[in-house]
C-alpha cells in the first residue's frame, strides 16, 4: 500500500489515525471532482441532464461492490436519514433489540418514535445476551454498528449468519458506517436486512453521500411512504410503481456527491477490497497486540475474535498532549483517546503511536 500514499497529501503532515472521523481527500478523486464541477461551469442544465445518468450508474457501482441487485439499492445523503426514512414503514408495534451505547444516529430513531425497546451490554458476552433475550422476549427488529463508533467493537459476521438462521423473521439493520470501506463484505452472505453507510469515512467518497442496501425479501414486510418525482425516475404515470428502494430517493439526488462515492467505490476495487482488508486486519493486530499488552484495552473488547480498526484508550499521564505534539491526528470521543487507522496507514506508523502511549505510561 505505500506506493498509494502519495494519493494523501495529509500524510505528510504527520500520522494520520483519524478515518473514524473523516477519510481523506486523495488527489484522483480531486481530479474527478475539478472535472465534474468544470464540465458544470460550462454545461449548465445540459450538463446536469446528462449527469442523471452518472448517479444511476452509482448503484451498479454499489451493486458490483457489495454483491446486492441494483433495484436493491438506495441512495441518500447519509445513514441518519435514510434511518429515520425507514422507519416510517415499520410497524409501530415493532418490538425492537438494541446495544447499550451504540452510536446515537441509530438507537436515537427508534427511542424517538416510542418503541418497545429492550437493550443488551455489546461486551464479552454479547452474542450470549442476544440468545437469551431472543429466546424470552419476542422481538421484531435488531439494529446495531457493525463497527462501534468510540472503541471499536465488532460485531461477529458468523454470528449474525446464525442468528438469521435460527430467526429468519427477525429483522437485522446494521449501520456500517465505521466498517464499510475497511473490510471486504459480501452483502447477500451477510444474513442482513438492511446495511446502511455514510461514504465520508473508510469509503474515502466525501460528505453528502451514503446508501442503504435491502435483502429483497424486506418488500414484502414493510411499506414506505416516503415519495416524490425523482422517485419515478422523473415519470408521473409510474407513481403506482415506485420501487421500494427508490421510496428513499423521492428528490434529486447530486452528481457531485455520487459521482465521488461511484469514483471511490471503482477506486477502491481497483486497489483490491481483499488487499486493503489484509491491510487492515494487520495494523488492526499489531495495534491490538500491543494495547493488550499494555493493559490499557477495556475488558471487554479482549475475550473478542475480531477487532474494528478503532482503538479508544485512556489520555491520563497528558497523553493527548503528548500525541498531538508528535503530529498525530485523532478523535477524543467518550472522554478517551479514539485511533484509527486504514490502508494508507503503515506498520511503522502504528508502532510509533504505540510506542507514544508506552512512554506515558
Amino acid at each position: 500500500m505505500e506506493h498509494l500514499r502519495k494519493q494523501f497529501p495529509v500524510l505528510n503532515q504527520g500520522i494520520y489515525a483519524d478515518t473514524a472521523a473523516s477519510g481523506l481527500l486523495y488527489e484522483d478523486l480531486l481530479e474527478w471532482r475539478q472535472g465534474h464541477d468544470l464540465d458544470f461551469l460550462i454545461g449548465g442544465s445540459t450538463m446536469k441532464f446528462e449527469s442523471f445518468d452518472l448517479v444511476d450508474k452509482t448503484h451498479q457501482s454499489l451493486a458490483n461492490f457489495f454483491n446486492v441487485l441494483q433495484e436493491d439499492i438506495a441512495l441518500v445523503p447519509n445513514f441518519s436519514l435514510g434511518l429515520n426514512l425507514i422507519l416510517e414503514g415499520l410497524h409501530k408495534d415493532s418490538r425492537i433489540l438494541l446495544l447499550e451505547e451504540d452510536y446515537p444516529s441509530v438507537n436515537w430513531p427508534f427511542e424517538s418514535r416510542g418503541y418497545p425497546i429492550s437493550y443488551v451490554p455489546a461486551d464479552a458476552n454479547l452474542e450470549d445476551h442476544i440468545w437469551k433475550m431472543l429466546a424470552s422476549e419476542s422481538v421484531s427488529v435488531f439494529a446495531f454498528s457493525l463497527v462501534q463508533w468510540v472503541d471499536g467493537f465488532r460485531m461477529d459476521l458468523d454470528f449474525l449468519k446464525e442468528l438469521k438462521l435460527k430467526y429468519p423473521e427477525l429483522i437485522l439493520i446494521a449501520d456500517g458506517t465505521q466498517f464499510c470501506g475497511a473490510f471486504d463484505f459480501d452483502f447477500a452472505e451477510s444474513g442482513i436486512d438492511v446495511l446502511g453507510a455514510s461514504g465520508y469515512k473508510w469509503l474515502l467518497a466525501g460528505y453528502g453521500n451514503g446508501f442503504y442496501l435491502f435483502n429483497p425479501e424486506l418488500k414484502n414486510r414493510m411499506s414506505l411512504p416516503s415519495i416524490g418525482f425523482n422517485a419515478t425516475g422523473g415519470r408521473p404515470d409510474k407513481k403506482a410503481q415506485i420501487p421500494f428502494s427508490r421510496r428513499l430517493e423521492p428528490g434529486h439526488l447530486d452528481s457531485f456527491n455520487f459521482g465521488s462515492l461511484k469514483f471511490s467505490l471503482e477506486w477502491l476495487s481497483k486497489v483490491g477490497m481483499k488487499n486493503i482488508t489484509t491491510h487492515n486486519e494487520q495494523l488492526i493486530n499489531k495495534a491490538w497486540t500491543t494495547l493488550t499488552d499494555m493493559g490499557v484495552l477495556e475488558p471487554r473488547l479482549k475475550a473478542r475474535k475480531e477487532h474494528g480498526p478503532i482503538f479508544s484508550i485512556d489520555p491520563k499521564r497528558g497523553l493527548a498532549a503528548s500525541l498531538s505534539e508528535a503530529g498525530v491526528i485523532f478523535s477524543e470521543r467518550g472522554g478517551r483517546i479514539r485511533l484509527s487507522f486504514h490502508f494508507y496507514n503503515t506498520e511503522k506508523e502504528v508502532e510509533q503511536v504505540m510506542e507514544l502511549i508506552k512512554r506515558q505510561l
